[in-house]
């Protein structure tokens, strides 16, 4: 069971979701405030996050483009306040450019540095984060998104996908997430080998193996750097 590439998550993976979104989500109503104050008014961040979600279940066939279905919740939001629909595409470009911004775990460069030294790397992932604008594309051969696959993890299609990019059978690809739903349930119905991103300080410095996974190489680590070292010494 060679494994000789990694498809790893992002999101909660690489960095906290949580601080880059509230950063972006600030970043783009401070930009509607001075383009399109009607509609900063009407719709303060927190209900451009209830908007948004009324459009997800109103379209569920975005649930895999997280870009569009903010595009076309800024539409909405625009339509409402009064003001040009064609602000929603700038209005976008704000929260995106602002969503790129993040900052890694701390030991997210070193590992990544000794994982592709041995590995092919490649993102696999349902957010909108871009490698290039992250600082990830020296690392990583490339990307596929939900967006890209048209489904999103878990389903096992976008990992498909992940090991026809890598050139791969799904039995020497392992993936890395933190969601155990979406990324190592996928995985592993996809005929992956998972390492379950578990940041607890209690699993740091250690692997686990996880007791109810398949044959194959299944484990609970607490950071990349426990992953690094069992994957280089074999």
């Amino acid at each position: 069971m060679t494994i000789r590439a990694l498809t790893l998550d992002l999101d909660d993976t690489l960095w906290p979701l949580l601080p880059t979104l509230l950063r972006a989500e600030r970043a783009m109503h401070d930009w509607l405030a001075e383009h399109a104050p009607a509609t900063a008014r009407m719709h303060g961040i927190d209900a451009m996050r209830e908007l948004r979600a009324e459009v997800g279940r109103r379209h569920p066939g975005l649930a895999h483009d997280l870009s569009q279905l903010r595009r076309v919740s800024l539409l909405e939001a625009l339509r409402a306040a009064g003001d040009d629909p064609a602000l929603a595409e700038p209005a976008f470009d704000a929260f995106f450019d602002a969503r790129q911004q993040v900052v890694f775990y701390d030991e997210v460069a070193d590992a990544l540095d000794r994982l592709a030294s041995r590995h092919r790397l490649l993102a696999v992932s349902n957010g909108n984060a871009d490698l290039a604008a992250t600082g990830l594309s020296r690392w990583f051969a490339g990307s596929v998104s939900a967006r890209q696959a048209g489904v999103a993890k878990p389903d096992p299609r976008i990992f498909h996908q992940a090991c026809a990019a890598l050139d791969c059978a799904p039995d020497a690809v392992m993936h890395v997430g933190d969601d155990h739903a979406a990324d190592i349930v996928g995985a592993r119905a996809a005929g992956l080998h998972s390492a379950w991103l578990r940041r607890e300080p209690e699993r740091v410095g250690r692997i686990e193996i996880d007791p109810c996974a398949p044959s194959g190489h299944h484990w609970v680590i607490g950071d990349l750097t426990v992953l690094a070292d069992r994957l280089l010494a074999d």
